[in-house]
């Protein structure tokens, strides 16, 4: 039985490289969204040794397959390290009991000292170009960024692509030459100019647009 590791965040979009190696029973772990198991009833041949789709690779199920040896084909975008810190901060939330146990709040002194270290890297960096330690110190703050996401996620407000896209929309809003095709450089009098008028008209919109 070969596993099919899928991407959670966009389960339809199947490898290439699964093409013609997949055959036989299709299983689906749980949390594999109904469209999918719909696409790839057509999508797989009958004929082969089974498969198993999932978007979970701590499933107990692709676990023991992955153990036992079976061939494993995986989505390439899973591969990506901001996907993976995602995936390893919500571990953290559900097995750590620190973890699990800290809120917004509690959790502020830490990114206080983060951003802090960070700002000591940089003045370090300007002197001995550390490169290493100035990501990894980059790296802490990101830390945070996920942990008060994953927080929200837990509670259903928003995640981390949420957070994502926030940053994506302010940009749109306050920097449209970033998306409009603009290839000249972009003049520092106009740049301030367009950010107030785009901080001018989010305020007027209303609350939770």
């Amino acid at each position: 039985m070969t596993v099919l590791l899928l991407d959670d965040r966009w389960p339809t979009l199947i490898p290439l490289e699964a093409h013609g190696r997949l055959g036989g029973p299709v299983e689906f772990t749980e949390e594999v969204p109904v469209r999918v198991r719909w696409s790839l009833g057509d999508f797989i041949p009958a004929q082969g040794p089974g498969v198993l789709v999932s978007t979970n690779d701590a499933n107990p199920r692709v676990r023991a397959r992955v153990r036992a040896g079976e061939p494993v084909i995986v989505a390439e975008s899973r591969r990506d390290p901001v996907h993976t810190a995602v995936r390893v901060m919500e571990r953290a939330c559900s097995v750590g009991e620190w973890e699990s146990s800290q809120t917004h709040r509690s959790l502020l002194p830490y990114l206080a000292e983060e951003a802090q270290e960070f700002a000591a890297e940089v003045v370090a960096w300007e002197q001995d170009g550390d490169e290493r330690a100035l990501k990894q110190e980059l790296g802490d703050v990101l830390l945070q960024v996920l942990f008060h996401a994953e927080i929200a996620a837990r509670r259903g407000a928003f995640d981390f692509g949420d957070v994502a896209q926030s940053f994506v929309d302010k940009l749109r809003s306050r920097s449209p030459y970033l998306f409009d095709g603009t290839r000249r450089v972009v003049r520092m009098e106009e740049q301030e100019r367009l950010w107030a008028q785009g901080k001018a008209r989010e305020k007027e919109l209303p609350p939770g647009l």
